[in-house]
């Protein structure tokens, strides 16, 4: 009898080699990849152009109003303050004359105000004025000052020195943070004081111009208080000779 040989089974396919066998049954040729209908892309390409159409419609209905409206100058809105003229109005109420320094156009007033003190209890003359350098200093004159207010007018800062200006010795302040302040006492029996961002150089500028103001200010200061009404008084007629 003859002997029989058994055949070892066969070891199971790895799927690399499975999926390789599946490639190499369909030609070698890479998969199909699936493509659209002509219906689908037909739809496709009806929502881009409706998406191009809205925003053709959309820059259409702007650009006329965007064009009806010119752009400001880089300079910006210039407000037209006549500081003297405000000045005079408020001389009446102030009981002195409020300084309107003269400078040209270098330093433009961008507002001029009198402040009645509701809130601090201390009346103010204020004019704000924007600098050659684009900065700002603000102008600030009372004849009521007191340590407090006067505290938070310089925002607290220490006296750093004392700086000549216009003749005059202005006590000099400094926040340490770019905020700045000059203070005149006994400025015609007023107070000034100069606060802001800008430098040095034009403070100085500023406040020399406000001296030359004050020291021109040649109508006597009234002495009643603010808000008051001034009353004349009559001197009596001589008695008429028998």
């Amino acid at each position: 009898m003859s002997e029989l040989q058994e055949t070892p089974p066969a070891a199971p396919a790895s799927p690399a080699s499975t999926a390789g066998q599946e490639a190499s049954g369909a030609g070698g040729q890479p998969p199909v990849k699936p493509v659209l209908t002509a219906g689908a892309a037909k739809r496709a390409n009806a929502s881009v152009i409706g998406m191009i159409i809205a925003l053709v419609l959309s820059i259409a209905t702007f650009l006329p109003i965007v064009l009806m409206n010119p752009s400001p100058k880089s300079d910006g809105y210039r407000p037209d303050i006549n500081v003297s003229a405000v000045a005079r109005n408020a001389a009446d109420v102030a009981g002195f004359t409020p300084a309107a320094p003269e400078t040209g156009e270098t330093f433009r007033a961008n507002y001029a105000r009198w402040e009645s003190g509701t809130g601090s209890g201390v009346p103010t003359w204020e004019v704000g004025y924007l600098t050659p350098k684009e900065s700002f200093i603000g102008l600030v004159q009372t004849r009521q000052s007191n340590p407090t207010w006067l505290l938070q007018q310089v925002k607290s800062a220490p006296v750093t020195g004392t700086r000549a200006a216009g003749g005059r010795d202005w006590e000099l302040r400094d926040t340490g943070k770019g905020e700045k302040s000059m203070v005149l006492r006994d400025a015609g029996g007023t107070t000034v004081i100069l606060a802001g961002s800008a430098q040095l150089d034009e403070f100085t500028v500023l406040a020399a111009a406000v001296v030359k103001a004050l020291e021109g200010n040649s109508a006597p200061a009234s002495s009643a208080s603010p808000g008051s009404t001034a009353t004349a008084t009559v001197s009596p007629s001589p008695a008429p000779s028998p």
